[in-house]
């Protein structure tokens, strides 16, 4: 019979490639480096112009830098209205630039309000923001401008001690607002200017509290660790396509056709490869701001693959399943997995797709919009948990079918089971690795438009999770791969342990699945004596 790696490969052997594997897994948590939160506070600048619609861009520092006031109380001295003035916000900070290793750019805003017992803070009060984006390569060129929108984000704060007199000046305490999102920086500087237009009659910027300043942070990859993701990404690309090659070449060294776990197998070495694919060298050279919304596709098939692939491998090994060998008796529950990946696709376009054009876009600012967001992670959450559940219920099936026969089997085999269980529960493992990490990724994406910064610790955590799904991916491919002790056997495609020791005329399928011939059904209703007759 053709059996696979797995079956024949001595224990050393095993021993030694696991040992490596674990390796590599441990170096790709290692790897793992936090982004990078820059603080900027809102330069004050004055607009001489009467129709408040100056092309103008307002400078904070530097040769040509703005005229700047203090506080409002002096713009008030003067003279000058708050639709003359325009909070400038250079990135970065002087004497320094921005590189395309910082792979994007999302910027989150945060007002600080002061109480005033004649100007207070209404409730479900919303700040109207008229918002410019430009840039430019040397601190000698005009500004370029690169974005404009008008957008209004809702305040959200609390004053913690008693609304008094004694109390004015005393600032709120405000959520930080979702602002910006650039899905590359192919540019050295960037400016913002943003405006807060007030217009009585239209109730614009009325009740929103008196704003002392405007706050931002600005938050990117680090560069060092993007270059060194980017290296993980061109070593693992080559390994797993040779390891695919090969994986399938000794598939089709076998005369019958492959059976549905090993199409599945090589289908699962093709998503991994698609992510894998170093595109992002690219986005180091050319300004591809698509390139968030890319790799959320690709992720989003993988994850669909993966999953997937998981439902067919436990249950293309239950013994007591008389229908194998199909992909038809699987869509029950590879469709729900389909359909959910198509919800997250339609999600991220609801979002990223519109940013591609309007980076100051976010679903996060409207209460519908972080309603249905909310509610999307959480119904996500769940989900997850339950295919979790639903596959632990299959590994167990697996097991529990396999317990009832193993007190029959010699020794050999009793050997071969174990190997088949610590794979299952490495599987397992990986499982609950990915859905913590898709939570988490999830609860961190919209921390991330509520502006907690705080999440960027999560990087190695990242680099782990997608170092675990290669040397998965590598694993299975190595082991379910026909040994090449076996091709001359061309009867069969599973490892079949036969106890004719106890005469219990039992078969017991361990790795790949049922021989490619018609009337899988009836196969599997024939005991080990009537298979032999």
């Amino acid at each position: 019979m053709a059996g696979a790696i797995i079956e024949n490969m001595s224990t050393k052997k095993l021993v030694i490639v696991g040992v490596i594997l674990l390796f590599f897994q441990a170096f790709s948590f290692m790897v793992g480096g936090p982004t990078t939160a820059v603080h900027y506070l809102a330069t004050k600048c004055v607009d001489a112009a009467k129709n408040h619609q100056s092309t103008k861009w307002f400078m904070p520092w530097g040769p040509n830098q703005c005229e700047k006031i203090r506080t409002f109380d002096e713009a008030m001295a003067k003279k000058i209205e708050a639709n003359n003035i325009v909070f400038a916000v250079h990135i970065p900070l002087p004497n320094m630039e921005m590189s395309p290793w910082f792979q994007f750019m999302l910027v989150i805003l945060q007002f600080d309000i002061a109480f005033k017992m004649h100007n207070q803070i209404e409730d479900g009060a919303l700040a109207t923001v008229d918002v410019g984006l430009a840039y430019r390569d040397d601190m000698l060129s005009e500004w370029t401008e690169m974005a404009h929108s008008l957008e209004q984000r809702k305040l959200n704060c609390n004053f913690t001690t008693t609304k008094t007199y004694e109390n004015e000046g005393r600032y709120y305490e405000c959520e930080l607002l979702p602002f910006m999102e650039v899905g590359s920086v192919a540019h050295k500087y960037y400016l913002l200017n943003i405006r807060l237009p007030v217009h009585e009659r239209k109730k614009i910027n009325v009740g929103i509290g008196e704003i002392k300043d405007i706050r931002l942070v600005c938050i990117h990859q680090n560069g060092g660790f993007t270059q060194v993701w980017f290296a993980m990404k061109t070593f693992l690309t080559p390994s797993i396509l040779i390891i695919m090659i090969w994986y399938w070449r000794r598939i089709t060294l076998m005369t019958r056709p492959p059976v549905l776990l090993e199409k599945v197998i090589f289908a699962l070495g093709i998503s991994m490869t698609f992510i894998n694919i170093p595109v992002e060298w690219f986005s180091v050279g050319f300004d591809w701001t698509w390139m968030l919304l890319f790799g959320d596709i690709r992720q989003g098939i993988f994850y669909s693959m993966l999953l997937s692939f998981w439902i067919i491998f436990c249950g293309e090994h239950l013994m007591d399943q008389m229908e194998r060998n199909r992909f038809s008796v699987y869509w029950k529950q590879v469709g729900p997995i389909v359909f959910g990946s198509f919800c997250l696709f339609i999600f991220d376009m609801c979002e990223r797709g519109v940013q591609l054009t309007n980076p100051f876009y976010s679903i996060w600012a409207s209460d519908v919009g972080t309603e249905l967001a909310m509610a999307f992670i959480i119904v996500a959450g769940i989900c997850a948990c339950l295919y979790f559940l639903f596959l632990c219920f299959m590994v167990f099936q697996v097991f529990r079918n396999i317990s009832g026969k193993r007190s029959s089997l010699p020794a050999m085999s009793k050997g071969l089971i174990f190997r088949f269980k610590f794979l299952m529960l490495v599987t397992l493992f990986c499982a609950a690795m990915t859905v913590i990490f898709f939570i988490i990724s999830q609860v961190n994406e919209g921390h991330w438009r509520w502006g907690d910064h705080t999440v960027q610790v999560n990087s190695a955590f990242f680099t782990g999770i997608y170092g675990m799904w290669n040397l998965y991916v590598f694993a299975i491919m190595f082991l379910y791969a026909p040994s090449h002790k076996r091709y001359g056997d061309q009867s069969s495609g599973q490892c079949i342990i036969s106890d004719t020791g106890a005469n219990s005329g039992e078969d017991i399928q361990l790795t790949t699945t049922i021989t490619h011939v018609d009337g899988p059904t009836e196969l599997y209703k024939m005991t080990g004596k009537e298979a032999q007759e």
